[in-house]
C-alpha cells in the first residue's frame, strides 16, 4: 500500500498538462518502467475509462491501483495522484485575496505546459504503433481525430467511440485465449452510485454540508470528456455565492496546477461553506470524484471476463484505434494550443524530445530542465 501511495504521490506533484497528459505519464511509469500491466491492459482501462463519466485519468490511476492491491491499492492510488493538487488548491483558496500575475510562476508553468507536449506525443506515437497496425485500425485513428479536431465535443467524442466499437466488433474480433464465463457487474457499488444520485437530492436540504455533497455528486456524474466539461456544471452549482473573478481564478489555477484538474471542486467547496471552509473543500472532493469510482468498481472486476468475448475484443480494439485518434486530437487542443506559442518554444520541444527518447533522461530531470527552461525564457 505504501508503495502503490508513493508511487502516485510523485506523480501528483509532476503531472501537468491535463487527462491527456496524465494518461501518458501513466504509461510511462507503470507499463514501461514499471510493467505492472502491458499496453494491451492498459489501453483497455484507457478505454473503459472513456466510456464512464467521471475523471478519465483519475479513474485509469484509481484501475491501475485496484488491479496491483484491490480496493485499498485504488484508495491510495487516488489519495496519493490527487493529494498534491488538493494542497495547492487548498492554499490557493486561503490566498485567493492575494492572487496577482507572478510572472515567474506564470513562466515555470509554460515551461511544464512544454513538457506535457513532450509527454502526450510520446504516449499517443506509442500507443498508434501497438493498437494502430493495420489499414481499418489505422482508419479509424485518423476518423477520430479528424472529427474531434473538426467538431471538438463530448458528444463527437461519445459517438466516435461508439461508432469504432460497432466497426471493431464486425471486423476487427480476435479469438481470445480465456474463461468463457459471463461478465457479471459488481452489485454494490452500481446500486450505491443510483441511491446517492437519485436519493440525496430529497433529504440533501436538512444541512449545508449534505446539500453540497450532493450537488459535487450530481456535477461528478454528469460529466463526460474530463475537467473542463465540469466548468459549466460547477458554474450553476456556483450561482451568485461567488463572484465571477474568483471563480474563474479557481478554474485558471486548476488548469495551472499538476493533477487532475476535478480538484477544482477543492477550491469551490473551500468557499462555499465559510463556516469550515477545510470540511468544504473535502466534501466537495470526494463529492465530484466518487460517482466514477462507483461506476468503475462497479464493471472493472469483471473487465478481464467480458473482453474475452470475441464480439467484445473487437469492439475494445475499435476503441484502442479511437483512443489514439483522442490523444491525436487532444495533443492539438488543448495541449499544443495552449503550451506552444512560438519558435522558441518548439525548439524547447525538440530538445525534450532528444532528452527523453535519445538519453532516457528520467521524469524528475525532465520536470526540472522544463521549469528552468520556462522561468529563463520568462525573463528574456
Amino acid at each position: 500500500m505504501l508503495s502503490i501511495f508513493k508511487t502516485f504521490f510523485w506523480l501528483g506533484w509532476i503531472s501537468f498538462g491535463g487527462p491527456a497528459a496524465h494518461i501518458g505519464y501513466f504509461r510511462n511509469t507503470f507499463v514501461e518502467k514499471l510493467k505492472w500491466l502491458d499496453d494491451k491492459e492498459y489501453a483497455q482501462i484507457v478505454a473503459l475509462s472513456q466510456f464512464l463519466p467521471g475523471p478519465g485519468s483519475s479513474q485509469v490511476g484509481f484501475a491501475l491501483g485496484y488491479k496491483r492491491g484491490g480496493l485499498g491499492g485504488a484508495c491510495m492510488a487516488f489519495l496519493g495522484f490527487t493529494l498534491p493538487s488538493i494542497l495547492i488548491m487548498l492554499a490557493l483558496a486561503m490566498l485567493s485575496s492575494q492572487l496577482t500575475e507572478a510572472t515567474l510562476f506564470q513562466s515555470v508553468v509554460h515551461g511544464l505546459k512544454l513538457l506535457a507536449v513532450v509527454v502526450v506525443a510520446d504516449a499517443t506515437w506509442g500507443m498508434y504503433k501497438n493498437f494502430c497496425q493495420n489499414k481499418l485500425s489505422v482508419g479509424l485513428c485518423v476518423a477520430t481525430a479528424i472529427a474531434l479536431l473538426i467538431a471538438p465535443s463530448i458528444a463527437t467524442q461519445m459517438v466516435v467511440l461508439v461508432v469504432a466499437a460497432l466497426i471493431g466488433m464486425k471486423y476487427l474480433g480476435s479469438e481470445v485465449q480465456g474463461s468463457s464465463k459471463t461478465f457479471k457487474p459488481s452489485i454494490l457499488p452500481l446500486a450505491l452510485f443510483v441511491i446517492l444520485l437519485f436519493g440525496l437530492p430529497v433529504i440533501a436540504y436538512k444541512m449545508p454540508e449534505l446539500a453540497l455533497f450532493s450537488d459535487f455528486f450530481q456535477a461528478g456524474s454528469l460529466v463526460f470528456g474530463g475537467g473542463h466539461v465540469v466548468l459549466p456544471l460547477l458554474q450553476n452549482i456556483v450561482g451568485d455565492q461567488l463572484t465571477q473573478d474568483a471563480f474563474l481564478t479557481g478554474y485558471a489555477a486548476a488548469q495551472a496546477v499538476p493533477g487532475p484538474m476535478f480538484t477544482f471542486a477543492t477550491y469551490i467547496g473551500y468557499e462555499l461553506l465559510p463556516q469550515a471552509p477545510i470540511v468544504g473543500a473535502l466534501i466537495a472532493t470526494i463529492g465530484v470524484f466518487l460517482p466514477g469510482f462507483l461506476l468503475l468498481l462497479g464493471v472493472l472486476k469483471n473487465w478481464q471476463a467480458l473482453a474475452a468475448n470475441h464480439k467484445v475484443s473487437g469492439a475494445i480494439n475499435g476503441v484502442n484505434a479511437a483512443v489514439v485518434g483522442l490523444l491525436v486530437a487532444a495533443l492539438y487542443q488543448p495541449v499544443f494550443s495552449s503550451a506552444v506559442a512560438g519558435a522558441q518554444d518548439i525548439a524547447l520541444i525538440l530538445i525534450g524530445f532528444y532528452l527523453l527518447k535519445q538519453l532516457k533522461l528520467p521524469i524528475v530531470w525532465m520536470v526540472a530542465f522544463f521549469m528552468l527552461a520556462g522561468a529563463v525564457t520568462g525573463m528574456l
